[in-house]
């Protein structure tokens, strides 16, 4: 991250370390708390991207800790592929990795104490009940009827809770604090409940876990956080984790500031929407590359430092935001504009035969890789009498301003000859199976000798020298730009898109592809970028289309 770069963020952050500041003389310390029950996706790289670039640009420490302190859904699996995902981001916590589980038992000591100063009691309330007693916007919650039980009663029920001795949500630890409260998050809000569910890694040792809200503020203080950074939803509940810093009593007291989710447009973020599309088939695994999890954007060939450079470009926000698309789809053309090498690939082929070329003639014609960066090189391309060209660059009657091959008429293939359409074949329903043409052979990898203009060039393969491949290209998942923006009675999926896969098949693809791996990253000439699929041999995952409808737009 830039070291001067700012947001408002940094700005409170400048305050808070100035003389006379609230971490005046402390190194700025922060934390990236994800909870390991699903995939990263780009939403989770806009957060933990602030926090660790902020602790880079502070010269401080940031934390990884998994907040698993919801045993339901959590599992190993995704510990280790968050962590997979932020070191591939390019970020690194050193020895600085923790769980949430780490600090059950100073939560549970903390309740204790929370209980002995009459700050926290058992509540009997089934969640229904719960709500009824809680009241509204308008109208202040009422008492439970736990809520005056004695000390005693209290640490009993407490004790008898951790010991299984009642079932899931006969009783909660509620902390005390004010029914009538204006915000909705301290009347008398849950911080212990009952779970009988093993947890993955402290096993049956517990039944009950505390919630986020208690046992975050907890964590945070016990690992030193100066600045606890976390998204907007969780601005209404900085009264409560200020309320558990304050009355547990700490030394170190870290201060909690929010900023706004990324959202991007035609996805979703929900991780609630994103598990329910994996696990009912709507798409194929949290590594789909139509998904917006760093897992699906890495399998679609995204990079690293082109999402970075989409969250800086982005921008940090207090208030609600959706980013265009079209911006993410910029930055990674933007890059491999630059960078992906130039190959040839014919997703829909139909056959083109050189009528005047010789059966067993093998001749090779220098392309570059790269023509916009000479240090690219090049590399040889076998031509021979039978190639394949794309079905979409031949038409039998052509609509005007139509450039490419049609009967009687020549164009050039890129690289190589200049040729004419004398005739074509079709099958019994009328598709066009051949295309015969006749080259110029005076006209090989140079310009036309006699200074004739052809105006259209389209790519080829030899069709005995190219590797048969399976492309995919994608497009948005959803048909809408907010797929949560919806109208009543609709569902978000209502609005997939079901065009947002289309499988060629049956592409031939120039030989220099044979093998590609999946950390090389190509332009398809006239199509777009591709990359190896890291789960299939012999298929290749769109990137990006050429055009850059983002940039063209904002240049206006």
């Amino acid at each position: 991250m830039d070291e001067h770069s700012t947001n408002f963020i940094h700005a409170f952050i400048n305050e808070d370390i100035a003389s006379g500041g609230q971490f005046e003389g402390r190194t700025v310390h922060t934390r990236f708390p994800p909870e390991p029950n699903g995939y990263l996706h780009i939403g989770h790289c806009y957060a933990f991207n602030i926090n660790f670039a902020t602790a880079e640009k502070y010269g401080g420490l940031c934390n990884l800790r998994m907040d698993d302190t919801n045993p339901a859904k959590e599992d190993e699996e995704f510990v280790d592929a968050i962590k997979e995902d932020i070191h591939w981001l390019g970020f690194d916590w050193g020895d600085r990795f923790f769980y949430g589980s780490d600090y059950f038992d100073k939560c549970y000591e903390f309740a204790v104490k929370l209980i002995k100063d009459h700050k926290a009691y058992i509540c009997s309330l089934s969640p229904e009940e719960m709500r009824e007693y809680r009241g509204t916007l308008t109208e202040p919650g009422r008492n439970s009827p736990g809520r005056e039980r004695s000390v005693e009663d209290n640490l009993e029920l407490f004790e008898r809770m951790k010991n299984r001795e009642f079932k899931e949500g006969e009783y909660t630890l509620r902390a005390k604090i004010d029914m009538a409260s204006p915000n909705m998050n301290m009347r008398d809000p849950v911080i212990y409940r009952i779970i009988h569910t093993d947890h993955h890694r402290q096993g049956d040792r517990w039944c009950i876990y505390p919630m986020y809200d208690y046992a975050h503020p907890i964590q945070d203080a016990l690992e030193g956080i100066t600045h606890s950074l976390c998204s907007i939803e969780f601005e209404n509940h900085r009264p409560l984790y200020d309320w558990v810093i304050d009355n547990i009593g700490f030394d170190n007291i870290p201060h909690q500031y929010e900023f706004a989710r990324l959202n991007v447009t035609y996805t979703v973020m929900s991780k609630r929407y994103l598990r329910e599309m994996v696990e009912t088939g709507m798409v194929d695994g949290w590594d789909d590359p139509r998904m917006p999890t760093l897992r699906g954007l890495k399998r679609r060939g995204y990079t690293p430092s082109s999402l970075i450079r989409f969250i800086k470009t982005a921008g940090y926000a207090k208030t609600y935001s959706i980013a265009d698309i079209g911006l993410l789809e910029h930055c990674i053309r933007d890059e491999l504009n630059m960078t992906a090498e130039r190959r040839m690939a014919v997703l829909d082929p139909v056959k083109l035969i050189i009528s005047n070329y010789p059966d067993d003639k093998i001749e090779y014609f220098e392309i570059a890789n790269n023509p916009g960066d000479p240090g690219a090189g090049i590399r040889m391309l076998p031509f021979t009498k039978e190639l394949y060209i794309e079905r979409s660059d031949f038409e039998v009657s052509p609509p005007p301003k139509f450039f490419r091959l049609s009967p009687g008429n020549e164009v050039r293939l890129m690289g190589a000859y200049i040729v004419s359409c004398e005739e074509y074949k079709t099958d019994e329903s009328g598709k066009v199976t051949e295309v015969i043409c006749k080259a110029d052979l005076d006209t090989g990898g140079i310009n036309s000798p006699d200074g004739r203009k052809v105006k259209g060039t389209i790519h080829w393969v030899s069709s005995s020298h190219c590797v048969d491949s399976q492309i995919r290209m994608y497009s948005t998942l959803f048909t809408v730009e907010n797929p949560l923006d919806i109208p009543e009675g609709k569902e978000f999926r209502d609005f997939l898109n079901p065009d947002s896969i289309k499988v060629y098949k049956y592409a031939k693809l120039e030989q220099t592809l044979a093998g590609a791996t999946v950390d090389k990253r190509f332009q398809f000439v006239r199509n777009g970028y591709y990359i190896a699929d890291s789960k299939e041999n012999n298929a290749f995952n769109s990137i990006v289309g050429l055009r850059d409808s983002w940039a063209n737009i904002n240049k206006k």
